[in-house]
């Protein structure tokens, strides 16, 4: 096999095409034995097999910088540069992640879990290059939905006016339906256009017509505009300082490979527009390559997914709920940022395609979009992931808080989200969220609450956050939902030596950890602080008449979080207690089993326990 013999990108360009080809079917084939163990994101990696290819062949990484945009798509990346030995340790605690990461090889130049931001990198490393006096190319692979984010057209618009040499971006377009005549056609013509004799030629036209000035060069720019138009969609880029080159079939290695060796050679900024399937290979991926985005262990053979006998998930039961209420409710509206399934909205957007909105990777926009429907009198849900909703922060805090519009806010994957790693550990959003006035911040403990606050926060007229986790939840069973006072607390279980104040996932931790306690002669009370801000205050004070050693949990950074908001009440009244907070300590969590991180962390039911006997110096 080809692949077992590949000792790095050197290899590749003494390969003949056919061995190419043969290495593209064998990278396929490992992507897909390693994911279908590991789970992880299959159908954009096997779109970018031959443009990984070509790359490597064509440009001289890392001395040229390749920034691939996410990262998601870069499994053959990882393969082809120098981690194909690691390969198999993907997404698995201690192993290689899913993202690129710039510790982790000298070949992923940028690390990123959020998308659009590979352009703005890739500016910055040719401007610091050119400083630097520093030779290199930069080139950027960013996806087309990518592309539907302020930010990528915020860099293009700056590298436009600064026109950098040697700077090109790749779109890669995998949504694009092209036959395969008018795709043979594209190709012919992007060779054609992006050809030496055609550059040289249309920028000694330039600077001829540049002389002659007026009418002539303004004649001139039309007619190319004119002409550029007729075959080919990149005039957007082109006024934008671009030079467009494309659509190219990204699995065509040869008329990639022809087609970047003379984009390195064109003056300015090049945007190369590259046409790719995704989940190429692959036949469930390439039906449904949605589905097939980002997945768990699955069998290779049929494509079918291994489920575990388990409880629904935390976003199905939201999404279920969110159904219900806008059967209650005409005024409700869900807004997401290009996460309809991710978030759970398949069903509501079936439903309710008036009601529904999928903006696109655009999560500044879609929080005052909400605001702006909120101002008019409907109920707008916005969905996001934790991680996701801190690009639109200060749309929290100018176009919602501040003018007390009635959004509330649904935040999926809060807490430690597992295999995807720091890029998407939720565990911030307590903290940047509870500093912000007006707005209500709070968790649920199971199903059931999950379905009340969200009522509840329909049904108030403030900022409404309302944080869960990924993956399965209790099995609590379901039903009704009724409106919970909001700001209050719920005792669960009294004690005598200590209370456990906690906040949403590890509220059953902490009763189980209560339990085990008991055993051991340790009776400590355990109470449901669903609330965040505002706190309970008034039961804050009773339990400190009651309870002199306090420890908080949350799968929330302790930097700012709920035990910070504990530990202020208590300061701003004179009031002396021991507490502890337990969460997650100020650093960046890995990648790995989402039950082992929280274990590692101390936030499940032993960790609780472990840090109480501790506090108690009754360590076992």
């Amino acid at each position: 096999m080809i692949l077992e013999k590949y000792t790095g990108p050197i290899d590749l360009k003494y390969m003949t095409y056919e061995e190419l080809e043969k290495l593209a079917e064998e990278v396929r084939d490992y992507i897909l034995d390693v994911t279908a163990k590991n789970g992880g994101h299959v159908a954009p990696g096997l779109g970018v097999v031959e443009l990984t290819i070509a790359l490597l062949r064509v440009f001289d990484p890392p001395k040229d910088i390749i920034v691939w945009d996410i990262g998601h798509q870069a499994y053959p990346w990882k393969i082809l540069t120098d981690r194909k030995d690691k390969f198999p340790t993907l997404r698995q605690y201690g192993g290689i992640s899913g993202f690129l990461r710039r510790e982790e090889s000298p070949y992923d130049a940028f690390g990123a879990g959020h998308s659009s931001t590979s352009i703005s990198a890739g500016l910055g490393f040719r401007v610091a290059k050119d400083l630097l006096k520093r030779d290199g190319y930069v080139v950027m692979v960013i996806g087309d939905g990518a592309m539907t984010a302020g930010m990528a057209f915020e860099a293009l618009n700056n590298a436009g006016h600064l026109r950098p040499n040697k700077f090109i971006v790749i779109l890669n377009d995998n949504e694009m339906s092209i036959s395969p005549n008018v795709g043979a056609i594209s190709t012919y013509l992007s060779k054609i256009i992006s050809g030496r004799f055609v550059q040289e030629t249309r920028q000694k036209i330039k600077r001829l017509v540049q002389h002659l000035g007026g009418p002539a060069e303004r004649f001139m720019k039309l007619t190319e505009e004119f002409l550029k138009g007729l075959i080919s969609p990149g005039v957007i880029f082109e006024e934008l300082g671009f030079n467009y080159i494309g659509p190219i079939n990204g699995h065509d290695l040869p008329a990639l490979e022809s087609t970047l060796k003379n984009v390195k050679e064109i003056e300015g900024p090049v945007l190369l527009h590259v046409y790719t399937k995704k989940g190429k290979g692959y036949k469930p991926a390439e039906k449904d390559p949605v589905t097939w985005h980002g997945v768990a262990p699955y069998k290779r053979e049929s494509g079918e997914f291994i489920k575990k006998p388990s409880p629904p998930t935390w976003t199905s039961v939201f999404g279920k709920a969110i159904v219900k209420m806008a059967e209650m409710d005409e005024k409700v509206v869900v807004i997401t940022p290009a996460m309809k399934e991710g978030s759970g909205l398949v069903e509501f957007a079936e439903k309710f395609p008036n009601r529904f909105f999928d903006v696109g990777i655009a999560e500044q926009h879609a929080c005052t979009f909400a605001g702006g429907l909120a101002a008019e009198g409907l109920k707008p849900v916005a969905c996001y992931y934790s991680t996701f909703l801190q690009r639109a922060y200060d749309q929290v805090i100018h176009d919602i808080a501040l003018q007390k519009l009635h959004v509330v806010f649904a935040i999926d994957r809060a807490g430690l989200v597992g295999e995807d790693g720091p890029t998407h550990h939720g565990v911030f959003d307590l903290s940047y969220l509870r500093c912000i006035p007006n707005m209500i911040v709070c968790a649920p403990k199971d199903e059931q609450e999950l379905i009340d606050l969200l009522y509840t926060g329909l049904n108030q007229n403030l900022p409404f956050a309302l944080r869960y986790p990924r993956g399965p939840a209790y099995g609590v069973p379901t039903g009704d939902p009724k409106l919970i006072p909001v700001g209050s607390w719920e005792e669960l279980l009294e004690g005598e030596d200590g209370v456990i104040l906690a906040v949403g996932y590890p509220v059953y931790q902490a009763l189980k950890a209560a339990e085990e306690l008991k055993k051991e002669g340790i009776r400590l009370g355990v109470v449901n602080a669903r609330f965040v801000k505002p706190m309970d205050e008034q039961m804050l004070l009773d339990l400190c008449s009651r309870y002199d050693l306090f420890i908080t949990v949350e799968d929330n950074t302790v930097v700012g979080g709920f035990g910070s908001g504990v530990l202020e009440f208590l300061s701003n009244r004179g009031i002396l207690k021991r507490v502890i907070t337990l969460g997650i300590p100020d650093r960046f969590i890995e990648h790995g089993n989402q039950n082992l991180l929280r274990n590692l962390v101390g936030i499940d039911a032993e960790g609780i326990a472990r840090s109480v006997r501790k506090a108690l110096r009754r360590v076992l």
